[in-house]
């Protein structure tokens, strides 16, 4: 579990990006992190995994303070950062190197992801091209088996086919003893693996809520017209219009993430009052 309380940051003291920001997580789930370019993801993925420290307010993390770094606490998360480089080594002494620093690393589930991922690593990482490096990097972080996971910005430098594996691989390496938490602006790669969708703007969540409570109370539908009285959000698309509308029966609709945020991010959002 992630727990933050009260959480204040700024990269100058007279400019706060996050002012009193609370936000708690539950295992066995898989969080959306979306927001516009510059909302905070990234910083408040980097407060996570202790790269950054608050001006104020806590985060908790599993029962352990990330600002302490202690050795508990650096083996109970992987962090696959949008950037990185890579040493200089092989796979296998990537592995002898880093591998020891996670207890429950699993060096089978490690290949069986490369080969998830069609990827045959042979030579330095470091000689690998980014979209190989993130795969190994994906996978790695999988195979330590730590109960927090964070990606931010994942699947960056995938191509389609490697987008499909790793939302593939994310659903079947995730259970209740672990919390994934996906930073991304690539909405629709996303899409059937989180659980649920936290939105960050201006430094604020200005919603957190289970795509499940989402399906019960919206449908996402495609209309002729604007007529309905209950629609909440809707996009002109050539002759017709795709809408949120209030659900009034059982009939299931399949979200649209896109949709979704470009809803939550409007100004006055009727669908962030529905909830």
């Amino acid at each position: 579990m992630i727990t933050i309380n009260n959480l204040d940051f700024g990269y100058r003291k007279n400019k706060k990006l996050f002012s009193e920001l609370n936000l708690e997580l539950e295992t066995g789930r898989i969080y959306g992190l979306l927001g516009k370019n510059g909302s905070g993801k990234t910083t408040l993925m980097k407060q996570i995994a202790g790269l950054l420290y608050a001006q104020n307010g806590e985060i908790i993390l599993n029962g352990e303070n990330p600002k302490k770094r202690s050795p508990k606490f650096l083996s109970s998360y992987f962090m696959v950062p949008e950037e990185f480089e890579t040493p200089p080594v092989t796979v296998k002494n990537f592995l002898k190197i880093t591998a020891p620093f996670y207890p429950f690393f699993n060096e089978g589930d490690f290949y069986k992801y490369l080969s998830e991922f069609n990827l045959d690593v042979d030579g330095k990482l470091s000689n690998l091209s980014f979209g190989q490096k993130k795969k190994v990097m994906l996978s790695f972080g999988l195979a330590t088996h730590t109960p927090v996971v964070l990606s931010d910005e994942p699947t960056n430098g995938l191509d389609i086919p490697s987008k499909s594996t790793f939302r593939k691989i994310m659903a079947s390496a995730i259970n209740e003893d672990r919390l994934f938490v996906i930073s991304t602006h690539q909405v629709r790669d996303i899409e059937g693996i989180i659980d649920a969708i936290v939105v960050l703007d201006n430094g604020k969540i200005i919603f957190n809520q289970d795509l499940e409570t989402v399906s019960d109370k919206l449908s996402f539908k495609t209309l002729k017209s604007l007529d309905e009285d209950d629609v909440l959000y809707a996009e002109k698309h050539l002759n017709t219009y795709e809408a949120i509308v209030r659900k009034k029966d059982e009939e299931h609709s399949h979200i649209n993430m896109e949709l979704l945020f470009n809803s939550i991010i409007e100004k006055d959002s009727k669908v962030v009052n529905e909830f």
